[in-house]
């Protein structure tokens, strides 16, 4: 028996929706940052664009105009990772857990 062209459009659909799921990850970068006149050094997580993930450059490109509209200059992002790596870096970003 042959499917009805319904069930074909159907699956077409599906199909579809699974392979738009990636795109809709979430990304996140933890990062060191300073403040002068006095020192100050912050610990943070940030969101940052799906698309730039992991490239290190581009997600500092992305974060650094963040935190100098607020006088701070980022001094390195350390590590990219997903929705599954905020729990663990939430106490240790304090004030700065997704503030820029």
């Amino acid at each position: 028996m042959r499917p009805k062209p319904r069930s074909g459009l159907i699956l077409a659909g599906l199909a579809l929706a699974l392979l738009a799921l990636p795109a809709q990850a979430e990304c996140y970068v933890d990062y060191k940052a300073k403040q002068d006149n006095p020192l100050q050094l912050a610990y943070g997580v940030s969101q940052v664009s799906d698309d730039i993930c992991g490239d290190r450059a581009a997600e500092a490109a992305e974060l650094a105009p963040r935190l100098e509209a607020d006088g701070w200059t980022l001094l390195k992002v350390l590590s990219s990772f997903g929705p599954e790596g905020l729990d663990e870096r939430k106490a240790s970003a304090g004030e700065f857990f997704l503030r820029y």
